[in-house]
Parts: C-alpha cells; structure tokens; sequence
C-alpha cells in the first residue's frame, strides 16, 4: 500500500476545520499509488455525503505547487476532467501536513480498465481527451521543466549504470543520445504542457468513454507529441510488448482528428515512442535495483516490472509504427 505519510483523526479534523465541506465522516488510504499519499476522505454536510481526495506530495516541497494549483484550475474552468483543489474559508487551496504539501480534491465517478480489457474505444477516448488536454492548456501562463525529463534521464542514466548489465546500460545510453540528437533537430515540433503519466491507471471510465484524468503532478512543458507516445506504449500494448495495431491507429486517429498532427511531428514519431519507452523503463529500474528515492525509504517504494518496458522499447526499435495521415 503506497501511503507513505500516515494521517491520524486530528490531523484529518484540523485540516477540515479551515474547509466548509462538512463534517468527517471517515477516511481510508489508497492503494496503488506510486509517488504521492492519497487518501478517500468522506464528508457529510447538510445530511448529504459527499467524498473527496486528499492528496499529499512526497516529491514535492511548497515552492512546486502552485504550477499544479494553476494548471489542475485552469483545465477544469475549461471543462477537463481532472482533479483540481478546493479552496478553504479564505480562499486558500494549498495546505501543509506533515511538512508535505497536500490538497482536497473531487473524488470522480467512473472505473478503472485494466490494460488487457483496454479496447479501440477507450483508445479513441483517450486520444480525445489529451488532444482536448493540450488544446486547453496551450495558453496556460506557466512553464515547468519535467522533474524527471531529459536532464534528469541524462544523470540517473549514467548513475544506474552500475547496476545493469553491459547490454542494458548500453542500450539505456543509446537512447539517451538519440533524443538528444533528435532535440538538435531543426524540427518546430509542438511543444506545451503535456500530463507527463498518462498511463491506464491514471484514467477513470464510464462505459468506453473517459469519465477523469487523474494525477496531473507529472505534468510539464514538453513535446506535445512525447505525451502521445506514453499512451500509446502502455494503452496499446500487448503482454509481450509487441503493439495492437487497431487499439494505437484509434488513438492516433482521435488525437488526430482534434490537432492535427504537423510535418516534423511524422518525422519524430518513431524515436519519441522509443524515448517514452525509455524513460519509463528507466524510471522503473531505479526502485527495482533498491537505489532510495527522495521522500521515501526504500522499504516503501512500490516497485513495478522494468522489464515491461523494456520489451516495448525493443519492439518499438524493431517495428517503427507511423501516425496516421
């Protein structure tokens, strides 16, 4: 159980003290999560229960949140579904607990989908939506740099080398250099605030269609079309890492069909599937070699299978896939 900032009562009732929310009625950690505490917290005002999400930040420190706070606003003022932070009786959204920044949020309706059970139809859903996320962001006034993007991927890159065998460390460093070569490009590809973890998970259905887009804290500025290949490497993906050709042409038709893709963007494609591949795989070999994560004891960091997106990133170097015209 990813709750690495334990709440007791009182610090749920002080909290709540400063909100006119109601009153607690109870309140459960989370599971599943990989970087932030999250908790279901459920209130009840005026004989009406109602739940919430209280999120609490292991990575970040105060001075990181008002990007989130902004963003997470700005998106649903602009009809996105994604989590955005209530404001207490004085009009303030972001809030300390345990020397962590944290935020209330709306709990969504809807289900999660299980990546075997994903179809073209939740594809196309989802390729909507973050064509509609970039659109809607596009004249957000504030910039971020990816706390784990490029200059990130470059050190810990090298920093793991230790760890893995001669073929995987010289295949995580081919990458790496590759979308360097690729930022040297003289290509005027797309560039905005993309979600950053737009993995299944981080998504809520009713029916085939996207009912939220959760955990926006990944969020940065970056190529639009990198976001892209995050969902396509993990929403169209088969077991053996291979990918479903009618599940990927769904999404990249939706996204498609909303922004339209430009002439450099066909040209990067088939290297920024890899670099998503790569950063991802790269971010999961951490915890898995035991190598500690700011703001968490190795003994609490949920640990995912790197190997999985290491057979994506293969498959994505043997079998280029295009975008659609």
């Amino acid at each position: 159980m990813a709750v690495y900032t334990q709440l007791s009562q009182d610090d749920m009732t002080n909290l709540l003290a400063q909100y006119d929310l109601g009153q607690l009625v109870s309140y459960k950690g989370i599971e599943g999560g990989i970087e932030n505490t999250n908790y279901f917290v459920t209130l009840e005002k005026n004989h009406q229960q109602t739940e919430y999400v209280l999120t609490v930040f292991e990575e970040f420190g105060m001075d990181d949140m008002p990007f989130f706070v902004e963003l997470t606003t700005w998106l649903a003022e602009r009809q996105l579904p994604v989590p955005f932070p209530f404001k207490d009786s004085n009009g303030i959204a972001l809030k300390k607990l345990h020397n962590r920044p944290a935020l209330i949020q709306p709990r969504f309706s809807g289900e999660h989908v299980a990546q075997q059970d994903l179809t073209p139809e939740h594809c196309a859903s989802i390729g909507t939506h973050l064509a509609k996320f970039h659109l809607a962001a596009e004249n957000f006034y504030l910039r971020r740099q990816a706390h784990r993007g490029v200059f990130w991927w470059r050190r810990e890159s090298q920093n793991i080398q230790r760890h893995l065998s001669k073929e995987d460390g010289e295949l995580l460093a081919q990458e790496v250099r590759l979308f360097d070569e690729l930022r040297e490009q003289p290509w005027g590809l797309p560039m905005g605030i993309i979600h950053g973890d737009m993995f299944h998970d981080n998504a809520l259905f009713e029916g085939n269609q996207v009912s939220a887009i959760l955990d926006v804290y990944n969020a940065a500025t970056a190529f639009l079309l990198f976001d892209l290949a995050i969902v396509a490497n993990d929403w169209c993906t088969l077991p053996n890492g291979t990918i479903d050709a009618p599940r990927e042409q769904a999404l990249l038709k939706a996204y498609h069909a909303q922004r339209p893709f430009t002439a450099d963007e066909y040209k990067a494609w088939p290297q920024l599937t890899r670099t998503a591949a790569m950063r991802f795989w790269l971010s999961r070999l951490i915890p898995a070699c035991g190598i500690e994560q700011a703001g968490r004891q190795s003994g609490d960091m949920v640990i995912k299978d790197p190997d999985e997106l290491k057979r994506i990133l293969l498959n994505r170097i043997a079998t280029p896939s295009n975008l659609p015209s």
